[in-house]
């Protein structure tokens, strides 16, 4: 059967190729005209532990995962274990016939915690697992087709094809045999796959033959050993509209390029790194400029600094010479931050820090997704300071908001961080390509040459708060910085009046904000303004959000969303008008004490009637939004829901 919304995960040991087949898996279903919405999870350490990649592929828009797994593709035994259970029945799983007598309790990197929590779960099905082919027997008790698969033999007749006499050069390409099985079984157009095995080896064309022929191969056996018997069958689909697969972190990054960030500092550091990772390698780029279109070469300078107190402070030296300028880190990177972001909002620098949240505290879960960061970063540093906080909720909104964050930087003259979590970060979807036209740049007070005869005021009292701004070594513009509190000048001052008028000057900024940014930069709103249950989040858990009100809406319930993007300073009287509407409030959040819930309360006194909360380490999935809601809805929830821990 044609499916319309189909799910299929590969896992294997890190380093065994699960990314690239997931990346050439996407790309091919794009080809096919197909939307896609992947998220990639992993373990800490470089090579060995357990990974996946959880990918649905639907003919309409996704914007989330769901719970259930239709073809789960495996390279060991390891990933049949853990996931077994969440193929659906119907489905099927993929895996190397050379596993099937392994012994679960022998299988080396399943931790004491999983195997004890495996065996609760195997007694309580009343299933005697002790080798993988036990729990393969029990899925196809479930309707599961099970596909096991002789990847060694395939790859010896490969082998024997490009006269290659050393089969440990071609295990590597188990990942696209069992992309092809995959491809196969769904009877997938091959030449879209080829398509995509091509342009993800665009640069080793060695490579892309050796694929081929493992695609063919794949494809050749599925046909001779299996036939028709999955009974899914992925079909393409004719599309006009132009589409972008992309993670979001290449978003952000796409987007600094195109809004004129020119210098990226950073420290490595898991998974911000991706981002600046990614600038590095496209650090020379063709840049569409004017109205006729033409192209002229650009380029941004990426450093790697000793530490995240060095990437600060020198993004801040390259702001106030007239670049702009950003820093990427994720939570640890940033605790080391706080002091150079107090100099920088003591001296009113327009610097940007994509700030990639991650499990907490201290090292927490350096992989794995996490949402506990929005206090810290609004009240990160020492003292009172104006900032902006951003919460970008999907890849289209990091783009936009990655060009939006200089621009407020520079006009309103403070740091601007901007918050995306791991679970936007390592997600990978399909969506409308991004419209350059609506990147607009604002430089604020930002000037080149200073002609007056008197003296430069870098901090110059004024009615908005923002003073005319000169980069360093402009002629006849003399400045001082420091971290001290100082004058209209930049020198030194702890005279009482003066430390009034300029805590008052810069505060002054903030009221600006509010006043000047339009309210639809900082909030979104969806479903019915007459619905009387109003949903309220930020960041990452917007797709599974949305996911869940259309089957909501579809079985007759009326429930909208408020989405809060710009976190600080807070629209708190769009935001009191918008939950004093409502008849119940739901706070949706993926931290242990609802932050934004407490900031709401805080900034308008509206106090949330319900709490659905998720802080094990993996991101919200649309089910299980739409299981908690419904139940709220069917009053039959207690007031804080946390939902269950993920696989």
């Amino acid at each position: 059967m044609a499916s319309q919304d189909f799910v299929w995960m590969i896992g294997g040991p890190q380093g065994s190729g699960v990314d690239s087949a997931a990346n050439i898996f996407a790309r091919a279903c794009c080809y096919g005209g197909l939307h896609v919405y992947g998220e990639r999870e992993y373990h800490s350490n470089i090579k060995g532990l357990h990974s996946y990649f959880h990918m649905r592929i639907s003919k309409r828009e996704v914007r989330s995962r769901v719970d259930f797994v239709n073809l789960l593709c495996t390279f060991d035994a390891e990933s049949v274990v853990r996931h077994v259970w969440d193929v659906a029945p119907k489905g099927g799983i993929i895996c190397d016939e050379a596993i099937l007598n392994t012994k679960i309790m022998n299988i080396p990197t399943l931790p004491p915690p999983f195997l004890a929590e495996f065996q609760k779960t195997a007694e309580k099905k009343e299933v005697e697992a002790r080798t993988v082919s036990d729990l393969l027997k029990d899925a196809e008790r479930t309707n599961v087709r099970i596909y096991a698969v002789p990847y060694m033999e395939l790859l010896k007749d490969i082998a024997k094809q490009i006269d290659e006499e050393r089969l440990s050069k071609l295990t590597r390409m188990i990942n696209v045999l069992s992309l092809g099985i995959s491809f196969g079984l769904l009877d997938f157009d091959k030449a879209m796959v080829k398509k995509a095995v091509s342009m993800v080896f665009a640069k080793k064309p060695r490579i892309i033959v050796m694929n081929m022929l493992a695609l063919d191969k794949a494809y050749e056996y599925v046909e001779q050993e299996f036939g028709g018997d999955f009974g899914y069958k992925l079909e393409t689909v004719q599309t006009d509209e132009k589409r972008i697969l992309v993670s979001g972190f290449e978003a952000v990054a796409l987007g600094k390029l195109l809004g004129g960030c020119r210098v990226q500092t950073y420290y490595p550091i898991t998974p911000a790194a991706d981002e600046s990772v990614y600038l590095e390698a496209n650090e020379i780029f063709d840049l569409v400029q004017g109205t006729s279109g033409e192209e002229k070469e650009g380029s941004i300078v990426v450093m790697q600094t000793e530490d995240e107190i060095a990437a600060i402070n020198m993004a801040s030296g390259a702001a106030l010479a007239g670049a702009r300028t950003a820093t990427s880190t994720s939570g640890p990177g940033f605790s080391l931050m706080v002091e150079g972001l107090g100099w920088a909002g003591m001296n009113e620098v327009p610097v940007v820090i994509n700030y990639y949240q991650r499990g907490a505290p201290s090292t927490g879960l350096p992989t794995r997704h996490g949402q506990d960061d929005l206090k810290f970063a609004i009240h990160a540093s020492h003292g009172e300071f104006p900032r902006i906080v951003l919460a970008s909720g999907d890849t289209e909104e990091c783009f936009y908001d990655a060009i939006r964050a200089f621009n407020y930087a520079e006009k309103y003259q403070m740091p601007v961080i901007h918050l995306i979590d791991k679970a936007i970060a390592n997600s990978t979807r399909s969506c409308k390509i991004f419209d350059t036209s609506r990147a607009k740049i604002d430089r604020g007070q930002l000037r080149f040459q200073w002609e007056k005869t008197d003296r430069y005021k870098r901090f110059e009292f004024t009615e908005s708060g923002i003073s005319p701004r000169i980069p360093l070594g402009t002629p006849n513009a003399v400045f001082w910085n420091t971290g001290n509190e100082h004058d209209e000048f930049g020198h030194t001052s702890e005279e009482p009046l003066n430390r009034t008028r300029m805590m008052e000057k810069r505060m002054r900024k903030l009221e600006l904000v509010d006043r000047e940014i339009p309210i639809e930069e900082r909030v979104s709103f969806f479903g019915a303004p007459e619905a009387s249950v109003t949903i309220v989040s930020w960041g990452s858990p917007k797709g599974a959000i949305l996911d869940a009100m259309k089957r909501l809406s579809q079985e007759g319930w009326k429930v909208n969303f408020l989405q809060i993007r710009m976190v600080h300073p807070f629209p708190k009287e769009h935001v009191s008008e918008v939950l004093n509407r409502a008849g119940k409030r739901i706070d949706v959040e993926m931290n242990y004490s609802g932050q934004l819930a407490s900031i709401i309360r805080e900034q308008t006194g509206v106090v949330m009637d319900n709490y659905v909360l998720k802080y094990s380490g993996l991101p919200m999935s649309s089910d299980e939004v739409y299981n908690a809601i419904k139940l709220i809805l069917q009053e039959k929830a207690p007031k804080r829901q946390v939902l269950p821990h993920g696989s």
